[in-house]
């Protein structure tokens, strides 16, 4: 019955979790509100003395859907403000590559503005410098790259309706577009009919900006800003001194040569909303974004198979293991004892230490590093902790947990060599950032950045991995030793027994192979969201989602691990350690299979930099799954088979 309860709760918590992203929107402290008000309004009255009245609109780093590198906003030569500190960023929003700027975008509380001018931009294709710059531009309009503003720590979105009458706020929106040389207009270029030209490009050198605010009542006196929208539009501006926003587009030859002259203007109007709440102000954005429905198809999908795996693993238990234990402790006689069969017939070797088992210790101290990490993550996330307003929390909590989380891995492998999880992916990490390096990119980590990385993993977590270890010999001994190690149920035998011929379906390969199916059947869906959300640029926040198939990955790899550990134990195999961590491990293989079919099925990616930045990073979350699916496996298995030699008598 205690069982029972606590299974219970951990449901409860689990539904609960899963039902944060539909519960209404809150934030947490560290992200306090602002109160805006109108010039001079917080002299004239003392109720209002913290207020502001001057808005300021910060950029951020540019991406594209067709590109896998990010450009800083002053790479695409933009009206910029140099008078101005750029805000410090935090460790992941470093790794992240995104660059937050002061821009020369600043407006009034309630002071509605129209067609005001920032910047002139001119370019002369008879100078290097001004080709290379129209050039680089032109880049970036062929390749849609993407815009991303902020104004009040929000995103400033671009709302377009789509298929079915739907709305959709992107928090980004395009430089420009580009119409073909046969007159099809790409991505935004179809939004206007006057963008007809062919093989020109034209700029959205004007937006129009709408600020929504909530005047707070009962609460603290000012208003807050709830929403921030804009239009992007294209203006040729004859005036450029005094522009009147009216006029044919901004366009630009794709063989133009000579001098043109680019104005950036914009409009900005502000409206009062009474029907948002500073709180849950993101939840338009989020609503916005379709797949609610198909998140809860993916649990019940993951469900089902859990539920079907957890009948196969409940039979054995209760009904073909009671039996097997039954039987074999009745066996009083020597003679019934040399009729032993099935798995007790192994009892004597399966607790034999593995071949290469210093570098299994090694694969399991790293997946148990990576384990703890996601999971203390996720779980953070899903209260909301690790929210998208909260700017790269997600990434450097994820970082700060994997160098404090020495110590269990070194408890596990306690062979001091837990590096090797690191080495692998800081070598594949470094030659990625020097193709970023060497494309501009503003996601190459910074040098002083990657040696602050070195010295987090060379100060604090290899200490903290000798200490591990340390504790690990001296308390719980290494699993993979006949003498001195962890007490097993059972003796080994000194001389190992003979393998009987196997079977086709008790091959290890086989099993490993089939092992790997159900595992990813139940993150497939939820894979779709995650690598969306990393290559499409697209906002995730769905972790209460994300934890519910973070449990049932873990159900799911136990379990299949548990059942075919069985079978091959009744075929009197008794190598289980290995291949329990590579029947769990091999999810990763299908990973890797479904993101390059990721890659040509779903993704506009060009460019040779950007298919080896894709597949490169990819190898990273492949070896990264692969060390965490394949520790839960072994530990699972391990669990198993010590409890089921430890009920029998054995002589």
């Amino acid at each position: 019955m205690v069982a029972f309860h606590r299974v219970r709760v951990v449901i409860l918590l689990l539904f609960v979790c899963g039902s944060l992203p539909d519960a209404l929107s809150f934030y947490l402290p560290g992200l306090a509100p602002v109160s805006f008000c109108e010039k001079g309004e917080s002299d004239k009255n003392s109720d209002v003395p913290d207020c502001k009245s001057t808005i300021e609109l910060f950029v951020n780093r540019l991406d594209s859907v067709e590109s896998v590198l990010p450009y800083e906003y002053t790479a695409f030569d933009f009206c910029y403000d140099e008078s101005e500190k750029r805000p410090s960023e935090n460790l992941g929003q470093v790794l992240f590559g995104e660059r937050i700027e002061p821009s020369p975008y600043k407006f009034s509380f309630k002071k509605n503005m129209e067609c005001q001018s920032v910047c002139p931009k001119s370019y002369n294709t008879e100078k290097a410098e001004d080709k290379a710059k129209l050039e680089f531009l032109k880049k970036g309009m062929l390749l849609n790259y993407q815009h991303h503003w902020i104004v009040d720590n929000m995103p400033v979105t671009w709302c377009y309706d789509v298929e079915d009458n739907q709305k959709f706020c992107n928090p980004g929106f395009p430089i420009g577009c580009y119409v073909t040389d046969t007159g099809r207009a790409k991505d935004a270029c179809v939004v206007n009919a006057d963008f007809n030209d062919k093989d020109t490009f034209y700029i959205f050198n004007h937006v129009d900006i709408t600020i929504f605010y909530h005047v707070v009542e009962n609460e603290a006196a000012g208003a807050r800003l709830v929403a921030a929208k804009l239009e992007p539009k294209s203006y040729k501006h004859t005036n450029w001194e005094k522009p009147d926003c009216t006029g044919p587009p901004m366009s630009l030859g794709n063989k133009f040569s000579g001098e043109i002259k680019i104005p950036y203007t914009y409009s900005v109007k502000f409206v009062e909303d009474k029907t948002i709440r500073w709180a849950s102000r993101w939840d338009y954005i989020l609503e916005s974004m379709p797949h609610t429905n198909i998140q809860w198809f993916s649990i019940m999908n993951s469900l089902v198979i859990v539920l079907f795996l957890s009948g196969m693993v409940a039979m054995i238990m209760l009904r073909t293991l009671h039996k097997d234990i039954a039987r074999y402790n009745q066996m009083d006689s020597v003679e019934d004892a040399q009729e032993e069969f099935g798995w007790k017939l192994v009892h004597g070797d399966v607790f034999r230490p593995p071949r290469k088992g210093m570098l299994l210790s090694v694969f399991l101290g790293s997946g148990t590093q990576i384990f703890i990490m996601t999971f203390v993550t996720l779980f953070f996330a899903c209260l909301g902790f690790l929210s998208p307003a909260n700017r790269g929390a997600l990434m450097t909590c994820a970082v700060v947990l994997w160098v404090l989380l020495g110590t269990p891995a070194g408890w596990v492998n306690e062979e001091i060599n837990n590096s090797f999880e690191f080495k692998v992916v800081f070598a594949d990490f470094f030659v990625m950032n020097l193709i970023l390096w060497g494309e501009g990119s503003s996601a190459a980590m910074p040098f002083g950045t990657l040696v602050a990385i070195l010295a987090l993993w060379f100060c604090i977590s290899v200490p903290l991995t000798f200490i591990g270890a340390y504790f690990g010999f001296k308390k719980s001994k290494p699993f993979f030793k006949t003498s001195g190690g962890i007490e097993h149920p059972v003796r080994t035998n000194q001389i190992p027994r003979q393998i009987p011929e196997q079977s086709f379906y008790t091959k290890p390969l086989p099993g490993i192979v089939m092992g790997g199916i159900l595992p990813f059947g139940c993150i497939f869906i939820q894979l779709f969201f995650i690598l969306n959300s990393i290559w499409s640029h697209q906002m995730y926040y769905m972790f209460g989602f994300l934890f519910l198939v973070f449990i049932i990955l873990l159900i799911t790899c136990s379990e299949a691990t548990i059942l075919l550990c069985y079978f091959h134990l009744c075929a009197e195999d008794y190598h289980w350690q290995w291949r329990s961590f590579l029947t769990s491990g091999f999810t990763a293989v299908y990973f890797l299979v479904y993101a390059i079919h990721y890659f040509f099925s779903k993704l506009q990616i060009s460019g040779l930099a950007s298919t080896i930045l894709y597949f490169g990073y990819t190898m990273i979350m492949a070896l990264i799954f692969f060390l965490f699916t394949g520790t839960i496996g072994f530990f699972a298995c391990f669990w198993f088979v010590t409890k089921i030699y430890s009920v029998v008598k054995v002589d």
